[in-house]
């Protein structure tokens, strides 16, 4: 796709991706051909639609590419401890979780992690609107807790959101999908996020969040309990989240993949999760969605 950082698609950007005029862009949405919205008086193309309608659109035999050995998309303290200790061989990249999966869906790795909040729970309804003609599964790594991480102590006492609008405020990316969701959060509780002080520099993993309210750059950050626990930091809770791997499925038989599987059912992952703090495993590998064969 032309634009990794954007759901939509412009008219010339769709034009440019198809190799055609723009007047043929319109003409093709004239007449219905091609997934589209008005909003504001101009044409916009979903994104994730629009690759789904391309791949639908394809004929001859599919040609099967091996990705590489990467993981994309959320960091998260117990996936990264467990990538270096499975001896799976798999380098990570994470820098959020839309990054990853606009990365994953073009190929750039055999597998991604999620947390991304919908209206009815985590993940699956993005993943089978995205990549659900695509052969891929989605397999639960863990439910892990999701709060406020504030100094050792909470000198600030803070309790909840409510009390977040007089403090600085450390910040994850914006293609983090705890970011997004922070900000919806905050939208909730009668906050507007740009209005809250804080560091300008956005942090660009859950360790580094912790490491920032550490260092005394911020006074709270939105993170997980197992951060704020390596950090020695405090946690008031918010919400629990379910964080998914989503694996190509050839890559998922690869070893690799199966190498790193392996190791998350083994009792060392169990007490490294104990000692991280703030997670769940009862449902991890659960299978959350099966694309298509």
């Amino acid at each position: 796709m032309t634009s990794h950082d954007t759901a939509f698609l412009t008219t010339g950007e769709l034009a440019d991706l198809l190799r055609i005029k723009e007047r043929k862009v319109y003409d093709m949405a004239a007449r219905g051909e091609v997934p589209c919205v008005r909003a504001v008086g101009k044409l916009l193309f979903p994104r994730a639609e629009i690759e789904v309608w391309v791949a639908q659109t394809r004929s001859g035999p599919l040609a099967v590419v091996d990705p590489p050995a990467i993981a994309v998309g959320s960091h998260d303290p117990l996936l990264d401890w467990a990538l270096r200790n499975a001896g799976s061989g798999i380098a990570a990249l994470f820098d959020g979780s839309v990054d990853g999966l606009d990365r994953f869906a073009s190929g750039e790795a055999a597998l991604c992690s999620l947390h991304l909040h919908e209206a009815d729970g985590w993940n699956t309804a993005t993943v089978a609107q995205r990549l659900g003609s695509r052969p891929v599964v989605l397999i639960e790594f863990a439910q892990r807790r999701r709060g406020l991480i504030v100094p050792a102590g909470n000198p600030q006492a803070v309790t909840g959101l409510g009390d977040v609008a007089p403090l600085r405020v450390v910040r994850r990316q914006p293609g983090a999908a705890s970011q997004i969701l922070f900000d919806h959060l905050l939208g909730e509780a009668g906050l507007e996020p740009s209005a809250l002080a804080g560091p300008e520099a956005a942090e660009g993993t859950e360790d580094d969040l912790a490491q920032a309210v550490a260092d005394g750059k911020g006074d709270v950050a939105f993170g997980v309990e197992a951060a704020a626990h390596q950090h020695r930091l405090a946690f008031v809770p918010l919400l629990e989240e379910r964080l998914d791997l989503l694996i190509w499925r050839r890559s998922y038989f690869e070893p690799p993949c199966q190498r790193l599987l392996s190791f998350l059912r083994s009792e060392a992952f169990a007490t490294r999760a104990r000692e991280l703090a703030g997670y769940d495993l009862r449902g991890a590998g659960q299978v959350r969605f099966n694309g298509a064969v």
